[in-house]
């Protein structure tokens, strides 16, 4: 227990995207005055748009969380429904003088922990620290705006620094046992070959060191391009849920990782963006791109997208990926993103909207924001006119051809790089393999016009 406190007052420590037990400054707080309920809240509302496989990957994390709190004498205490009822509902039952938080900048969670504010009435919100390094709105230009650029965003991050990860605790809390609990879901069904990492805190710090004493930290700039080499840490699934702080991965950074510290900087950006314009999770940041001629999504070049028969090798292996792994490479995330926009000429919220369906580390800013700046229509956004080419982004990043035969069974019989341009092998298209959904030149050709006149 800790010592030098007064330990008369329960504290209830609500868990969202927080899921770790370590450099949780949240639980600090939590404990300083007496026991603490450790608590997790099913929220339909989050619940029903996230797909299968984040579903359970959150399921898994919430056991091993509740199997970490029992080896310490506490267990997770896991109610359903709207956390404004759900909340106070255990406050009272329990007899605690507060709930600790860390905060939420989302706009769901930001207007859901407001109203679980005004339903504890006089027991407080307690929100401490978050799931970002530095929290958004912390950081802002000189005349009180936020950045709307990385790259002046990311000297000012730089500057403004952030706090080292908390000391751990975990052995000293006095946790509050025996309130009702629901029992933890069983995971949605799973595609039968769909296997997903290992969840929990435990896992990621696991994860964590392994990448960095396998020296792949010290590659990641050269390497973090290359799906074909599989060198990037894949993190990005513990941080969605807080199964570890990207505090605690920066403070594992040396002088030489300034690109993965960047990568952590986006992050932070997108969440502060997604804070400071709450509407850019649906609509064009950059709102005159919303005139410009789509195409409808209820097509079969749009489901031929979706399941990998583009006819465009790096594009369709990355979309299987997604299918099969609930992940996909950055780099491909890119390249498939600016195919369905720029070649199927596709809103890119349909894109989105898939992806967050498939993806195990799917985060709304992150994923929302990386959408709109591959379409052109973001923050920092890459200008429209940039038009990913699918076979020059294959034969660069993919050089031998590898990431595509391991998701594209149909070219396995096709060496090296000619698997980017199989229609062009001697004897013609493999059979089972589709032919081209389109002309690439002649569909960029049709985006850069597109782009002019909204321009013009």
């Amino acid at each position: 227990m800790l010592t030098g406190t007064l330990r008369d007052v329960t504290s209830v420590l609500w868990f969202r995207r927080d899921l770790r037990l370590r450099d949780n400054p949240a639980l600090h707080e939590a404990a300083k005055d007496g026991p603490v309920v450790a608590l997790f809240v099913l929220d339909h509302t989050l619940l029903k748009p996230a797909g299968a496989p984040r579903v359970a990957f959150l399921y898994r994390a919430l056991r091993a969380l509740d199997a970490e709190l029992r080896e310490h004498g506490g267990e997770l205490v896991v109610r359903r429904g709207d956390p404004v009822n759900a909340v106070p509902k255990v406050v009272r039952e329990t007899g605690a003088g507060a709930v600790h938080v860390a905060a939420d900048f989302g706009p769901y969670g930001s207007q859901r922990d407001a109203r679980v504010e005004d339903a504890l009435g006089d027991v407080p919100l307690v929100r401490t620290g978050s799931p970002y390094a530095i929290a958004p709105g912390r950081i802002r230009k000189d005349d009180g705006q936020p950045y709307k650029v990385y790259s002046p965003f990311y000297r000012a991050w730089l500057e403004h620094g952030w706090r080292a990860p908390a000391a751990t605790i975990t052995c000293r809390v006095d946790w509050h046992s025996g309130a009702d609990s629901v029992d933890i879901p069983q995971d949605p069904r799973l595609p039968a070959d769909l296997d997903l990492p290992e969840a929990g805190e435990a896992a990621a710090r696991k994860a964590w060191k392994a990448y960095r004493d396998k020296g792949l930290l010290r590659r990641y700039d050269d390497d973090r391009n290359r799906p074909d080499l599989d060198r990037t840490s894949h993190m990005s699934v513990y941080l969605k849920y807080g199964c570890i702080h990207p505090r605690t991965l920066l403070a594992d950074l040396g002088d030489g990782d300034d690109t993965y510290r960047k990568e952590l900087a986006w992050r932070d950006f997108y969440g502060a963006i997604l804070h400071h314009f709450p509407e850019s999770a649906r609509e064009y940041y950059l709102p005159e791109f919303a005139k410009m001629k789509y195409a409808r999504a209820d097509t079969d070049a749009f489901d031929a997208w979706r399941e990998g028969r583009t006819g465009f090798p790096i594009v369709d292996a990355g979309m299987r990926q997604l299918l099969g792994e609930g992940w996909m490479h950055n780099r491909v995330r890119m390249i498939v993103a600016s195919f369905l926009v720029k070649d199927l000429h596709i809103e890119w919220q349909h894109g989105a909207r898939h992806f967050m369906r498939h993806l195990v580390d799917g985060d709304l800013a992150s994923n929302q924001h990386g959408w709109q700046w591959t379409a052109g229509t973001g923050t920092d956004a890459a200008p429209f006119f940039r038009v990913f080419n699918p076979v020059t982004q294959g034969l660069k990043f993919d050089p031998s051809g590898d990431y595509v035969r391991r998701w594209v069974p149909e070219l396995r019989g096709v060496s090296g790089k000619a698997v980017h341009q199989p229609w062009d092998l001697p004897d013609g298209l493999p059979d089972d393999y589709p032919t081209r959904l389109v002309d690439h030149a002649e569909e960029r050709r049709v985006a850069l016009d597109r782009y002019g006149r909204i321009r013009s």
